[in-house]
Order: structure tokens, then C-alpha cells, then sequence
């Protein structure tokens, strides 16, 4: 499946800002089953620094200066993908979750030991034997992991409740585990809690998801919005994606833009600014199947 994607960004400041630095990850990433076609950042005013290059985790990152006082500052990213529909894996066959954790812990394979990493606690996901407890029922004795895991997946989405605009991108994921409500991100973090806090490996993916508008209804311009799920690692199988929020695998609808430990390590702008007192932001994003083009 192609899409466009088109990720529009847009700050307004109080008074002019004489400097700022940014950060940007808005060029969605390759791997087995996605191609970037083409990608085009088109950024106003124009910076007087720009660089192109990769992080830690090998997300496409760009960094740009604005060294002119300015009051304010539109980025918008243009993307052509492809994505393939991955093969769900056969989760009879796969190793049980005992398994895993034994070859989590003394494997020499570079592929587990690079997964590691992945187990430990970060800035937005903290262990938690609370969530190690919540997870206990999908991990029963001799089980296959992914099928674990799977559940897991399932019990989030039936377990918490979607609430747009309930929490803030800092909201603690323990406050998110106790009040039963959150958006996508809050969802990605509390299942990599559970998983990590039982000794496994996961990533925070970000990205975004092909909607469908209802029957006889345009597609609105902007009503996209950016989506995340999480990625465990499997020793045969490789890094395996899971949607809690959708309570799913992701398919051909899921784009992937970046991944990382959690939120902290994939946010699509971030910048530091001199001066200024108040600013707004707003963005709109829009996923495009390709033959829905204009």
C-alpha cells in the first residue's frame, strides 16, 4: 500500500525569537516492510544551519538553526511510502516466554544482545512490579511469547479507555495505569512498562495509521494524527510489532516514522529557544492512500 503523508507543524511565538535550535524526526524509516519513496521538509523561514543525518537508534534526524529573530516557524514534511503487509508470525511454533527470557539473559548473539538494551528502565517508563502484576495473567506457565504478548495487547485496549486530550505527554505512565484512561503514546508506554518490568526486551514505535472516513464523507484535511505501538524482540523471529491501543498487530495501515526506548527519543520536533515568554503550536497530519490523491 502507497500513502502520502504530510506532517505540518506550526509555532507562534508572543514576541520574536532571536535564536533557536531544533530537532526534527518527520522522514519515516526503512525496514523489512516499508520504503520511503520520496520525502521532501520544506522549512519557513528559512534555517541558516541544516543537517541531515541519523541518531543512536538509526532514525533519519534533521537539525537546523534559525539565527534571525522570527515569531514563528512552520515545518511540513512531505512523504511517499510503501508498505507491505508483514506475514503474522506462527506463534505455536515460537518460543515459549521462559525461553525468552533465558536467552535475553545469556545469549552472545549480537541481534539479542543489541535487544537488551530495551529491557532496561527509561525517561518515560520506569519498572514497576504493579505492572509486572497487571501483565501475570497473560503469561501463563509453557505459553508461546508472542501469544502472550498478544493477549496483553488485547487486555490494554479492553482494560483502559481511549480519552483524547486526558493526559500530557509527561503524564506518568503509573498515572495513567491507575486512572484507566490515555491516548495512544500512554497506551505504547504502560504495555512496554508491563513487558520490560517481567524482564523482556521493547521499543516505543512512532508513527501514524491510515483512517478511513465514514460512508459518504470526505476525507477531512488535517484529521490524521500522529500513533504509536510497541515492538518486542523474539530470538528467531526478529522484533515483532503490537498495537494496544487498537488492541492488534499492525498491518499495511501502520507507518512507521521512528523508534526508540519511549517518547523521549522519537519526538517528531523539539527545539530550544532564546527569548520569548509564550508560544502555540498546531498540527495537522493527513495519511493518503495513494489512488485517493487529488
Amino acid at each position: 500500500m502507497k500513502y502520502l503523508v504530510t506532517h505540518s507543524t506550526r509555532y507562534g511565538y508572543d514576541e520574536a525569537i532571536p535564536l533557536s535550535h531544533n530537532v526534527v524526526r518527520l522522514r519515516p524509516r526503512e525496514h523489512a516492510h516499508q520504503i520511503c519513496l520520496q520525502h521532501q521538509l520544506n522549512l519557513l523561514p528559512l534555517p541558516a544551519v541544516r543537517n541531515e543525518g541519523f541518531d543512536y537508534f538509526g532514525n533519519h534526524v534533521t537539525w537546523f538553526s534559525l539565527q534571525e529573530p522570527h515569531m514563528g516557524l512552520r515545518i511540513v514534511a512531505e512523504s511517499q511510502v510503501e508498505v507491505t503487509r508483514p506475514v503474522p508470525p506462527e506463534f505455536s511454533q515460537g518460543p515459549s516466554w521462559e525461553n525468552v527470557l533465558y536467552t535475553l539473559a545469556s545469549s552472545r548473539d549480537r541481534a539479542t544482545l543489541a535487544a537488551r538494551e530495551f529491557a532496561f528502565e527509561s525517561a518515560y517508563v520506569p519498572w514497576s512490579p504493579e505492572l509486572a502484576a497487571y501483565a501475570a495473567p497473560s503469561f501463563s506457565a509453557d505459553q508461546p511469547f508472542l501469544q502472550c504478548v498478544l493477549d496483553l495487547t488485547k487486555r490494554i485496549q479492553r482494560d483502559f479507555k481511549f480519552l483524547a486530550g486526558s493526559t500530557k505527554i509527561e503524564t506518568p505512565v503509573m498515572e495513567v495505569f491507575h486512572s484507566g484512561k490515555g491516548v495512544c503514546q500512554d497506551f505504547a508506554h504502560l504495555q512496554i512498562g508491563c513487558l520490560r518490568s517481567r524482564g523482556f526486551s521493547a521499543r516505543y514505535v512512532s508513527g501514524y495509521i491510515a483512517t478511513v472516513p465514514p460512508p459518504g464523507q470526505k476525507r477531512l484535511e488535517g484529521a490524521d494524527a500522529s500513533h504509536a505501538w510497541i515492538s518486542v524482540f523474539a530470538p528467531g523471529f526478529g522484533w515483532v510489532d503490537f498495537d494496544p491501543t487498537n488492541g492488534l498487530m499492525p498491518s499495511d495501515a501502520h507507518v512507521t516514522l521512528a523508534w526508540g526506548r519511549d517518547y523521549s527519543d522519537v519526538g517528531p520536533a523539539k527545539g530550544i529557544l532564546i527569548g520569548g515568554k509564550r508560544h502555540w503550536m498546531d498540527v495537522a497530519v493527513d495519511v493518503v492512500p495513494e489512488g485517493e490523491v487529488n
